[in-house]
């Protein structure tokens, strides 16, 4: 169900979706096991995007967002080791990250509403390329830290996409050497992907279905309200249904 979901969020359509995916399989597998098995797929996912956004860059944003995320991924590869509850931990900080993302997309609008255009910053940049390199690295949610930075300078849509899209593809490699490091990536974990593919291909060709067929608008919020619901649940520990009962 998940690789779906992935498949059908790199189509444009439903953006929390690849969100999403590590607080979903969270609640039924530890959280590196998760991430470990989510991350082959962002990285196939990813080449589609690249191939298509390759020349559509902004090679400055990237020279100073990626040398800083790079530290944000080994800050979040010693993060997974440096616990002896680290499941439980990691999964409360993923509800966190979940809860913030959804709270981050519905008041981005007004968020950004009267800020006027800014430019880049080796600053700012490099503080938002650590933090996305490190949330990544956890619960592949580095988006809403990237969208902080870039929305405001007011580049196209297109230089937006592309931008995103070739960072967090050079930052899903880097985090596959340090999940091999950590010995998060093994032979059945690749073979699952394997077997996945299939159904990933079928949910891209879902989303472009429903890319000219439903309402984008409601379907995030669909998807921003479960997403809520699982980082309640990963935060509370126990199932929601469970609390209140």
């Amino acid at each position: 169900m998940v690789t779906l979901l992935i498949g059908i969020g790199k189509t444009g359509f439903g953006g929390g979706l690849v969100a999403i995916a590590t607080p979903l399989m969270s609640l039924s597998m530890t959280v590196a096991e998760a991430a470990a098995l989510l991350l082959p797929m962002l990285i196939i996912a990813d080449v589609f995007a690249v191939k298509h956004y390759h020349n559509k860059v902004d090679s400055k944003n990237l020279r100073i967002l990626l040398p800083a995320a790079i530290i944000g991924i080994i800050i979040g590869a010693l993060f997974f080791t440096s616990f002896s509850d680290k499941d439980r931990i990691l999964k409360f900080c993923i509800g966190v990250i979940a809860v913030a993302f959804v709270l981050f997309q519905f008041g981005k609008a007004a968020l950004f509403k009267n800020i006027n255009h800014t430019k880049p910053s080796w600053t700012f940049g490099s503080i938002i390329g650590c933090f996305a390199g490190f949330t990544s690295t956890l619960a592949h949610v580095g988006g809403p830290p990237v969208s902080i930075y870039l929305l405001p300078q007011g580049m196209s849509p297109t230089l937006y996409v592309g931008t995103s899209a070739i960072f967090f593809f050079v930052v899903n490699l880097l985090k596959l050497i340090a999940y091999f490091i950590l010995g998060l990536i093994t032979v059945g974990n690749l073979t699952i992907v394997v077997v996945l593919l299939p159904i990933l291909y079928i949910g891209s060709l879902i989303g472009v279905w429903l890319l000219k067929r439903f309402s984008q608008l409601w379907f995030n919020r669909i998807v921003y309200s479960l997403l809520f619901l699982t980082g309640v649940q990963l935060i509370l520990g126990r199932s929601l249904i469970s609390f209140f009962t």
